[in-house]
C-alpha cells in the first residue's frame, strides 16, 4: 500500500465507499418486488397459476407467487376442490395482488413532507364511505381480480421516515377492509 500513488489510493478508497453504500442500500433500504395472492375470508381456497402446481390458501393467509409480465392465467377452487372460476389477467408492474375471493380492498394514498398538515390535506380529498361511515382522504375501493396500482403491499408498512423534506410526496398502500379501518382510526386524528 505504501508504494501506491495518491490517486490509486483515492480510487481504492472511493470504490470501497461505493461498495459500502451499495451494501447498505441492498441490506436495509431496497424495496423487494413481488406478487401476493390473498384470502381475507374464513374459507380455504386452492389455486393454480399458469397451469402450475396446486397451491392452498387458508383463511386469512397470503402467499408470495411468481408471475410473468404480460398475460397470466389463474384457476381458483373452493375447499372441496370444485372450480369457482378460470380467468386471465395482465401483469404490467413489478408488484401486485391477486384477489382470488374478489373481496373489497382499499388503496390509500399517504402524504409525506416537512411541516405537512396531513389532516387538512386529507380533508380536501373526497374520501370514501365504508359500512355507512365516511372516511376522509385519498382512498379508493377495488375488488378486481388483479390489482397493481399501489406501492406498498398488504404485508408492508408505510415509510416512517421522510426521505425528501423539500417537497410533498405520497405513497399508496393496499389494505384489506378491516385493516384499512384500523389503520385509519389509529393514524388519522379527525375530530
Amino acid at each position: 500500500m505504501k508504494n501506491l500513488s495518491a490517486s490509486v489510493k483515492g480510487l481504492i478508497f472511493s470504490l470501497l465507499a461505493m461498495g459500502f453504500a451499495f451494501a447498505i442500500y441492498f441490506l436495509f433500504l431496497a424495496k423487494p418486488n413481488y406478487y401476493l395472492v390473498d384470502n381475507p375470508t374464513p374459507e380455504t381456497y386452492y389455486f393454480k397459476i399458469n397451469n402450475g402446481g396446486e397451491n392452498i390458501l387458508s383463511a386469512g393467509q397470503y402467499l408470495k407467487v411468481d408471475l410473468n409480465k404480460g398475460k397470466n392465467k389463474i384457476q381458483v377452487f373452493d375447499q372441496n376442490k370444485k372450480m369457482i372460476y378460470d380467468s386471465a389477467f395482465t401483469v404490467e408492474k413489478v408488484r401486485g395482488l391477486i384477489n382470488i375471493t374478489k373481496k373489497d380492498y382499499y388503496i390509500n394514498n399517504q402524504y409525506y413532507g416537512y411541516g405537512l398538515n396531513k389532516d387538512s390535506l386529507m380533508a380536501t380529498k373526497p374520501g370514501i364511505e365504508i359500512d355507512k361511515k365516511q372516511y376522509l382522504g385519498d382512498v379508493k375501493k377495488t375488488n378486481k381480480l388483479y390489482i397493481e396500482d399501489f406501492y406498498y403491499n398488504l404485508d408492508e408498512e408505510y415509510d416512517r421516515v421522510i426521505k425528501n423534506v423539500a417537497k410533498v410526496e405520497s405513497r399508496t398502500k393496499i389494505f384489506r377492509k378491516q385493516d384499512f379501518i384500523n389503520y385509519y382510526n389509529n393514524y388519522y386524528n379527525f375530530k
